[in-house]
């Protein structure tokens, strides 16, 4: 029966990271991808699994079948997921009303996603914090009367992340890129359903339960008192477990990514192998409690052995990779820098659990229901707290050895309360000496990163840990000045790279008669918004996701212009899709810094409800410029395929490597050219980029809307729900570049007569 338990619990803990995946995804394209509106999710998401696990420990030692309770939670948790593409349209509306009220108010807006999220998560995250509650007080309704149950339920609970990391391996891997986000999560919804008919039908063939008061005999009072001080002790470990895992988890992230390109991909094999190291670890430990009569001293040493394994993981990656690993080694490398201190962080649940429990058995689910809730409230304080305090403030390396002494000191704290004082003051001399000498160890991970994957010549002139993301400027030895964003390229001051990026803003002036407002997404290093600029009579508009690119960008001031200082231009510090939906602006230009579609989150931006958005913000006889640049061909097909869904008179243009959408049919102006160009202010920005006449500028034409569709033919395109690009693993490619030389139109069919 236990081993069936596990199974359930195991698909159970599969569709949990399902919906998580897919939830947090389709949340994003409602309140945005900022830091503050990602850790509004998160935070719904595990404030609904915390409500669950109080109100489900509570409920589990009042009924007389919790099998059965929990069966009809898990099709709750069906139903509730299948209801989420209402919840999401009810909390479209409710966001984009209240946004209307409140444009510019950060902290109401917070509150806004707090509210969204809440809407859609708190129904079905709820009924998942309550599930481990009800199998426990159905596993104690079972056990003997002088038998441990606490190994049953650690096993539970390991069985139960291992499923997670099947769903996220999957979902992340193969079923979203394969079938979409709805088909994926539809699967979810079955298998929770299935759990819960078989659990249902499991209760029926056993008799109803015992009470909880009557299994277990009522510990003496002195007893009993010793015993709170102990358990209040590992309450407030959990809380600080909790804090502690959340973070390090926001601080790994964001240190992996200078190892390992930023995709999507990475981003799920490092969950994937968190989940993996507390399985790991939960089952250890589950398996040890038979042998041990002292769990308290078993907590204490994986709480100490957490924090040292959390440098010393790290100091090893940093070493190993400045040997000799390279970027592709992306599961070696979250292997080696979280496996060992994630399975110290899987044994706490079993360990702790028992010395919770050591004294009084009774009221288990309640008792388990109250012990998780207020580790998760501890992961939400440390997820908020990973992402807005310590990574800006501290900065990555001071953070990780913060959150790791919080280990060490929790583990030494626990011993002054379990252990006599002379063992007590052994503990504290090893861990403060393991810290110290673990923490010498670790290099500046920044540098070690340099030393391998940039010019070890470079020179940083600029690095910020910032709330979004890395920012990183070289000067590189070639003379070079780089831009990096979470260790990927993202700008730089060399000819070719200047002369692209000037060519995205300069086209759309060229070819717009009399353009007055433009928007730009994204900032880079400034040399598009630079551009477009260019023209004190146009205002622009420059929405940029991260502070800390608008702090790098000032290192380009000679190839941007200054445009930080720019008297015309506007920065917003905000989601750029977020903003296209709820601007009431109304645009001439729309155009974009140069992004990888394959980078994650970046299918965001290149889906047809992001174009159809950037088409609703244009006045009639405007344009969208896009770049796409040369590709892998099914990548270039999907995007121009994608393209035109939204822009039907669309035209590709400077050998086939940026897409013009216009609002109609367009038309080219002779004399409107002329007299922009006669004009002092667009003329020094057409020379720089060749297109100082109007036959320059009809060179650049490549094809029209017609030879485009012929080109890339039939087939799929790229939408919210089919993020093919992101989840590009999904697609059979061959790798062959796209080859544009056949792809030709006639430029005279756009010209004016």
């Amino acid at each position: 029966m236990t081993i069936l338990l596990a199974l359930l619990f195991f698909v159970s803990g599969a569709s949990a990271l399902v919906y998580q995946v897919a939830w947090l995804r389709l949340l994003s394209l409602i309140v945005g991808v900022t830091v503050h509106a990602a850790s509004a999710v998160l935070a719904s998401f595990m404030g609904g699994l915390a409500l669950g696990a109080w109100l489900g420990g509570r409920m589990a030692d009042r009924v007389r079948r919790p099998l059965r309770a929990f069966g009809f939670v898990e099709c709750g948790i069906a139903a509730s997921a299948l209801a989420v593409p209402f919840a999401l349209d009810l909390s479209e509306l409710l966001y984009a009303g209240l946004h209307a009220r409140a444009p510019n108010a950060g902290g109401v807006l917070t509150l806004v996603r707090f509210v969204c999220a809440g809407a859609v998560l708190l129904v079905p995250t709820t009924l998942m914090g309550a599930s481990l509650p009800l199998l426990a007080r159905h596993i104690q309704s079972r056990a003997r009367p002088d038998g441990s149950i606490v190994g049953r339920i650690g096993g539970l609970y390991a069985a139960n992340t291992a499923g997670g990391i099947v769903g996220i391996v999957v979902a992340g891997f193969f079923a979203i890129g394969a079938y979409g986000v709805t088909a994926t999560t539809q699967v979810a919804a079955a298998l929770n359903l299935a759990i819960g008919s078989i659990a249902i039908g499991l209760s029926l063939l056993r008799p109803a339960d015992e009470p909880a008061e009557g299994r277990v005999r009522k510990p003496r009072e002195t007893v009993a008192n010793a015993a709170s001080t102990t358990q209040v002790a590992v309450l407030a470990l959990f809380a600080v477990s909790g804090f502690i895992g959340l973070a390090l988890e926001v601080v790994w992230f964001r240190l992996l990514v200078l190892f390992i390109p930023a995709t999507t991909y990475a981003f799920t094999t490092m969950l994937a192998t968190v989940l993996l190291g507390i399985a790991l670890g939960s089952a250890i430990a589950s398996v040890r409690l038979r042998r041990t009569a002292d769990p308290a001293a078993s907590l204490v040493a994986v709480q100490i052995a957490a924090g040292v394994a959390v440098i010393l993981s790290m100091a090893a990656l940093a070493y190993t990779y400045r040997i000799g690993w390279r970027t592709s080694g992306m599961i070696q490398a979250c292997v080696v820098a979280m496996l060992p201190a994630t399975t110290m962080m899987g044994a706490t649940f079993p360990f702790g659990f028992a010395v919770w429990l050591q004294q009084s058995a009774a009221e288990v689910g309640g008792r388990l229901g109250r012990l998780y809730a207020v580790n998760v409230l501890g992961a939400v304080a440390g997820a908020l707290a990973g992402g807005f305090v310590l990574l800006p403030v501290l900065g990555s390396r001071a953070s990780l050895l913060l959150l790791a002494s919080l280990y060490v000191l929790s583990g030494i704290l626990l011993a002054w309360v379990t252990r006599p004082r002379q063992r007590a003051w052994r503990v504290t001399a090893a861990g403060a000496a393991l810290l110290i000498g673990s923490a010498m160890t670790l290099p500046d991970l920044y540098d070690a990163v340099r030393a391998r994957r940039y010019d070890s010549l470079d020179r940083v002139v600029y690095r910020s840990d910032g709330l979004q993301t890395t920012v990183a400027v070289h000067d590189e030895a070639s003379g070079a000045r780089v831009m990096y964003l979470d260790g990927l390229h993202q700008a730089n001051d060399t000819e070719g790279m200047v002369r692209l990026h000037s060519e995205i803003g300069a086209l759309a002036v060229a070819l717009h008669p009399h353009p007055r407002r433009a928007l730009v997404i994204g900032l880079g290093g400034g040399v598009t918004a630079a551009a477009v600029a260019a023209d004190p009579r146009i205002r622009v508009d420059v929405v940029e996701l991260a502070p800390a690119v608008v702090e790098g960008a000032a290192y380009f001031a000679k190839v941007n212009n200054d445009i930080l200082r720019a008297p015309n231009v506007t920065f917003r510090i905000d989601d750029g899709r977020n903003h296209l939906w709820l601007t009431r602006d109304r645009y001439d230009i729309v155009t974009a810094d140069t992004i990888q579609p394959i980078h994650a989150g970046a299918g965001n931006l290149y889906s047809l409800e992001y174009f159809k958005l950037s088409r609703r913000v244009l006045r009639p006889g405007s344009l969208t410029v896009q770049w796409i640049g040369h590709r892998e061909e099914q990548h270039y097909k999907l995007i121009v395929r994608t393209f035109l869904a939204a822009y039907p008179d669309a035209t590709l243009w400077a050998d086939g490597g940026i897409m013009i959408g216009s609002t109609e049919p367009l038309a080219l102006d002779r004399a409107a050219f002329d007299r922009r160009f006669a004009a002092t202010e667009s003329r020094a920005l057409l020379k720089r980029v060749g297109l100082d006449s109007f036959d320059a500028l009809l060179a650049r034409f490549t094809a029209g809307p017609a030879e485009m569709r012929r080109f890339v033919g039939d087939g799929p395109i790229l939408t919210d729900d089919r993020p093919l690009l992101e989840y590009h693993r999904s697609l059979r490619d061959s790798g062959r570049q796209v080859d544009v030389s056949t792809l030709r139109g006639d430029v005279t069919l756009h010209v004016k007569p």
